[in-house]
């Protein structure tokens, strides 16, 4: 048997960010294993990386037809060579794939393909392979949830997985569920062609975090660019090109040749025998940890999905970090309370913290400051002069509690505010932060401004 000083299972960007980060720290033999065959996980290989390549690519579709003649571009002719497209996603995907694996061979951590299950608490096993590990940290992330009534067959009725590399434009397709997955995958096939509903069981589309005011102007804007979106809707089932639906008691029909659905996804953790190591769940399913992402086993880590908390890439790499870093004996830290989640639409949502909403529910006194993008000049030059920045802190110490940005690049123009918020910073200490000018980011300093009634560009 094999032994190492560490085995991460599990190689998206919790696993080989822990991996990398425990090479640097010089935590002896480290191994690092996946089921794939190419590192980065479900986010780079079928997830993040892929779906943010055809926003990109789509909104060069929406570029083309609707703001390239008024900036003296005349474009005759457009087609879209959807062939191309995919595979100009799949290049990218290979070059970051690739890169990560020069990576870890740099970093000597041994790459293992394969799928690993334990034996007991010290021993796993790929295929007749047996390895023992000083330390095992769990990355294995998750997998989408499928509905009873809706099971996916990978033609009619799809994961995210097929959505991003359909062959053709789908006619009509039904989005099952109005959250980051949905609408991102969503708007992708609209800008290309596709008639697509969006069928969410919550009062509002984009989560429960955002404010009513974001969530009305955004849910506008998505109306604008072709979504058509149906809240409050509980979805039943699907025959023969019908997706079918009830709100408030009354029947409703969508018609869609594709159905995605994207209700959420659940910890894969299925084929791990965590019971022959002894580790435990929590009631939700997720392995049960404590403060330093120790499971029930000590030595035994989890980060990521499989653990409590939103299911991010960034949540995933801060978790491997910080693990990597409790295991060599120094000071991990990660603030679950400041991770950002964006839907990267155009225009974006990106949120972190407390919104105005939730603060008051909660019982806080806050002061919100809001600047809208129609005031910023360079956001006309983008053509993103939509939306809006809005700040959120407390009433009484003006200490930042949160923010939500619509616009274009809000998942960028968010990191500024966590980290004023990391040091407890003030709305005050964001307004007086110098910001170049032209940028957009003038518009989050004008919301911080405005919390105190000072916004300069604006009534």
């Amino acid at each position: 048997m094999e032994t190492y000083d560490l085995i991460v299972i599990g190689a998206g960007p919790g696993g080989y960010v822990c991996a990398f980060r425990a090479a640097q720290l010089g935590l002896g033999k480290i191994a690092l294993i996946d089921k794939r065959a190419t590192l980065g996980g479900t986010c780079l290989n079928v997830g993040c990386i892929p779906s943010k390549a055809l926003l990109a690519s789509s909104e060069h579709v929406v570029f083309a037809k609707k703001h390239a003649a008024e900036h003296g571009l005349k474009i005759a002719g457009l087609e879209v060579d959807l062939p191309a497209m995919l595979k100009k996603k799949e290049s990218i995907v290979a070059k970051m794939t690739s890169g990560l694996a020069a990576l870890a061979k740099a970093r000597k951590v041994t790459v293992i393909s394969g799928e690993a299950r334990f034996l007991d608490a010290k021993t796993l096993a790929i295929g007749d392979k047996k390895l023992g590990a000083a330390n095992i940290v769990v990355a294995t992330g998750s997998a989408p949830v499928e509905l009873p009534f809706l099971k996916f067959d990978g033609e009619r009725i799809v994961s995210s997985t097929e959505a991003l590399s359909f062959s053709a434009v789908p006619q009509k397709l039904a989005v099952v569920g109005g959250g980051a997955i949905g609408l991102e995958l969503g708007l992708v096939w609209a800008r290309l062609g596709a008639e697509v509903t969006v069928v969410e069981f919550l009062p509002q589309i984009g989560g429960p975090v955002a404010d009513a005011d974001i969530v009305r102007q955004y849910t506008r804007l998505l109306q604008a660019q072709g979504l058509k979106i149906e809240v409050g809707a509980k979805v039943t089932g699907w025959e023969k090109g019908t997706l079918h639906a009830e709100r408030d008691g009354k029947p409703l029909r969508f018609a869609a040749d594709k159905v995605l659905v994207s209700v959420g996804r659940r910890p894969f953790t299925d084929s791990l025998g965590l019971d022959k190591a002894g580790v435990a769940l929590t009631p939700s399913g997720r392995i049960q940890v404590d403060a330093q992402l120790r499971s029930s086993v000590p030595h035994i880590r989890a980060i990521g999905d499989v653990v409590d908390g939103p299911m991010l890439a960034h949540k995933a790499e801060e978790d491997g970090a910080a693990v990597a870093e409790w295991i060599a004996g120094k000071g991990g830290h990660i603030n679950w309370d400041l991770m950002p989640a964006i839907i990267y639409t155009d225009p974006e949502l990106a949120t972190v913290g407390l919104g105005e909403d939730a603060a008051k529910k909660a019982g806080r006194k806050v002061k919100v400051g809001k600047f809208n993008f129609a005031a910023n000049a360079r956001a006309h030059a983008n053509d993103g002069a939509e939306g809006f920045v809005k700040i959120i802190a407390d009433a009484e110490t003006d200490q930042l509690l949160g923010a939500q940005i619509l616009g274009k690049n809000a998942g960028e123009l968010i990191s500024e505010v966590v980290t004023h918020m990391e040091y407890h910073g003030s709305a005050e200490d964001l307004a007086r932060t110098i910001h170049a000018h032209p940028t957009m980011s003038e518009a989050v300093k004008e919301a911080a401004l405005a919390v105190g009634k000072s916004a300069l560009h604006a009534l």
